[in-house]
């Protein structure tokens, strides 16, 4: 077998070891630097310039809200977090499913993209009021309906994409030892399609967050993000809304990291992880 299969598939093959945690640490300092230097800019900017709080509330005035606000908001959260799996994870598996078929299938590839792309080009802003009328405004499977046309696009097109680009001299190598189609996808196709489908959960798992808030603009519980932020903005609570944004934000980088844990999990061959341990 080649190297590149052999690296994919022995599971003893030794990982280079981890950098210090100083050295990591290190990397992530430019970040954090420009994060709270950029929070005492806006603190400062807000009272200087004296910036209406109706406008644009000082950092310090958000973080007392939402420490204050912190169970009510946390609460709305959660039901968006639901949402937003729940859909997410329905989006994957459609994807992932046809990606498979649509590689499988040259007839099904060019039956499927043209229908795969219209989705993808439908704005969130037109799918969410149907998906209302469609499954009702307080069910969540109607936030979750839109969050899947969102994340379905992205994973099965990268999956499609790794599933087909595959090195033809690794096929021919399993093919001249008589392997079956379906070897050669356990051992060539899906270990290559690995990185693109990961490329695109990442990119889904946030965008799950913001589809499933928006999706609640149109209409939903009040115990959801999006129901909280514009009922308490169009009441001139600004400083609640952003508490309901940060829990947001919050929710969109752990699904992220989540995401990126598992890709380690399962990845840890790539040569990405092992030059960036290097």
């Amino acid at each position: 077998m080649t190297a590149e299969i052999y690296d994919a598939f022995e599971s003893d093959v030794p990982g280079e070891p981890a950098r210090p945690l100083r050295e990591r640490a290190a990397e992530y300092l430019p970040a954090v630097a420009l994060f709270f230097g950029g929070l005492a800019l806006w603190e400062a900017a807000v009272r200087g310039l004296g910036i209406a709080e109706i406008l644009l509330p000082k950092p310090s005035v958000i973080a007392t809200t939402f420490v204050d606000q912190f169970g009510e908001v946390w609460e709305a959260g959660f039901t968006t977090l639901k949402e937003a799996l729940g859909g997410f994870a329905a989006g994957a598996v459609l994807g992932v499913a046809l990606a498979l078929l649509a590689a499988r299938w040259v007839a099904v590839r060019e039956g499927l993209l043209p229908f795969a792309i219209a989705a993808n080009s439908a704005p969130i802003i037109a799918l969410a009021p149907i998906s209302n009328q469609w499954f009702g405004v307080t069910d969540p499977v109607s936030k979750m309906a839109v969050v899947m046309v969102i994340v379905f696009f992205p994973v099965m097109i990268n999956t499609l994409r790794g599933l087909t680009e595959v090195d033809p001299a690794e096929i021919e190598l399993l093919r001249s030892w008589a392997a079956s189609e379906r070897e050669v996808v356990r051992r060539v196709r899906i270990p290559n399609a690995l990185p693109y489908l990961f490329s695109a959960l990442k990119i889904g798992a946030t965008l799950s967050v913001i589809g499933a808030i928006v999706a609640e603009y149109f209409g939903g519980p009040r115990n959801t993000l999006g129901v909280y932020i514009t009922q308490n903005a169009s009441l001139g609570r600004i400083p609640e809304a952003w508490s309901a944004v940060i829990i947001g934000i919050v929710m969109g980088v752990t699904f992220y990291l989540a995401i990126l844990a598992a890709e380690r999990l399962l990845m840890p061959w790539h040569v990405s992880f092992r030059q960036a341990e290097g």
